[in-house]
């Protein structure tokens, strides 16, 4: 049974219920938020396992929210949009949040994404022989396990996507990935059409990792690679 609490946050009641039956079936507690400003305040003080945010909110809206948020939690936040464009996913992913989902939206699917999300947010593992060595690539070291990075022996913060994507790239220097081969493996679903994601998190990890001696190439045409 899953003992987290997701907290859904949205100012149309029915989307809570749905939300809030399909997550309830599947073992998680819920709470929600009508509201940008009471949303804030539960995310800060009752710290929720993950969030379900709607952008269009009363009072503080969820872009905003979202930001407040990232500048003092690394809570993981699925964003809900009513508009089919680009543009509102984009900004969203930019200001910290690790998934969206387009309204209408099929309730499994967001359950799924719940689990996927906290699955890679669980400590992985320890294994007895290597479970705390470091994955090393130049002046890179990588803390699986932990969930750390440092370049030159400092530590840098990177939030749930951009370790993901990371390490999938330091596991396998020298390979090519495609923009859909890294959505697939970091997210677990199929974003078809919005490889832009990719690329947002690239841009993000090359500024967070100034000083690394590795790169993170763009290989175009294809994709990214971690060349050494």
């Amino acid at each position: 049974m899953q003992t987290d609490t997701i907290l859904l946050v949205d100012d149309e009641q029915h989307i809570i219920d749905l939300a809030k039956l399909y997550l309830e079936q599947d073992g998680f507690r819920t709470a929600s938020a009508t509201d940008g400003v009471t949303a804030l305040q539960r995310i800060l003080n009752e710290r929720p396992a993950l969030v379900v945010l709607d952008l269009m909110l009363p009072g503080l809206d969820g872009f905003e929210v979202c930001k407040r948020v990232r500048a003092q939690s690394d809570v993981p936040i699925i964003m809900l949009t009513a508009r089919t464009d680009d543009i509102d996913k984009i900004v969203g992913l930019e200001l910290g949040a690790d998934d969206y989902l387009t309204k209408p939206f099929n309730p499994r699917e967001l359950v799924a994404r719940v689990k996927a999300i906290l699955r890679r947010v669980a400590p992985r593992p320890a294994e007895p022989d290597n479970g705390l060595k470091p994955i090393v690539v130049e002046n890179l070291r990588i803390y699986p396990d932990q969930r750390e990075v440092t370049v030159d022996g400092r530590p840098v913060d990177l939030r749930l996507k951009e370790f993901d994507l990371l390490l999938a790239l330091a596991e396998n220097p020298g390979v090519v990935f495609s923009r859909e081969k890294l959505l697939d493996v970091v997210w677990g679903f199929d974003f078809a059409g919005e490889t832009r994601t990719v690329d947002v998190h690239i841009a993000h990890l090359r500024h967070k990792l100034a000083g690394m001696h590795a790169a993170i190439e763009t290989v175009w045409g294809v994709g990214y690679k971690l060349d050494t």
